[in-house]
């Protein structure tokens, strides 16, 4: 049975005094593969994934080469019936973010920002913490097999886009009201510099 490549989120935080803020957060969409059907090998330079599906009757297989290396020992990984969730520590504390995720620069197809999760270089002291206490340590096994820390822990609540419909609908009204506001913004600044021209004469 021929393997697919399952698409792969990713979003970073970095910080030079806080190992806690330097990670590396890596979802592997893959809905309906068990833990039993599972295995990932995460290692300091990268990652392998291989997973079945029986329902879907899918095969699914990955391998990542990161652009610089994690400590797995100091790793999480969360996984449900949607997808595996993963937050990797990055090894080197260094308030830069990477400047992407894999070693190589080529595009990959399956690869995506994770733009629920992602917050800008300069904003991210500002972004709210993010709740792991459903991850599961990788207990310094960076070979961890089927099993391993994997719980049926459903993580649908985390960063889920529960919030996601209000939101879109109050982006799509702010963006049609856009033009008149700034007209009436033009309009107020030409009445002020009437005004000022008024009262210097």
């Amino acid at each position: 049975m021929a393997q697919v490549t399952p698409e792969v989120l990713w979003a970073q935080r970095s910080s030079k005094v806080d190992a806690e803020k330097n990670f590396i957060y890596l979802t592997i969409n893959v809905a309906d593969v068990p833990a039993s059907n599972l295995k990932l090998d995460i290692k300091p330079t990268g990652l392998t994934f291989t997973g079945h599906s029986d329902t879907l009757k899918k095969t699914y297989h990955l391998e990542l080469e990161f652009y610089a290396e994690i400590d797995p020992a100091e790793s999480k990984v969360n996984h449900t019936n949607r997808d595996v969730e993963m937050k990797l520590r990055k090894k080197e504390l260094d308030d830069a973010y990477w400047p992407r995720l894999l070693k190589e620069s080529k595009k990959m197809h399956f690869l995506k920002t994770d733009f629920d999760k992602w917050v800008d270089e300069d904003e991210q002291n500002e972004a709210s913490e993010e709740d792991f206490s459903n991850f599961g340590g990788m207990g310094g096994m960076p070979g961890m097999g089927a099993g391993g820390d994997f719980g049926g822990i459903d993580f649908s609540k985390l960063g889920g886009g529960a919030g996601m419909p209000t939101g879109e609908e109050g982006s799509d009204d702010s963006d049609d009201e856009m033009p008149a506001l700034e007209g009436e913004e033009e309009e107020e600044g030409e009445g002020e510099k009437k005004a000022e021209t008024k009262t210097e004469v």
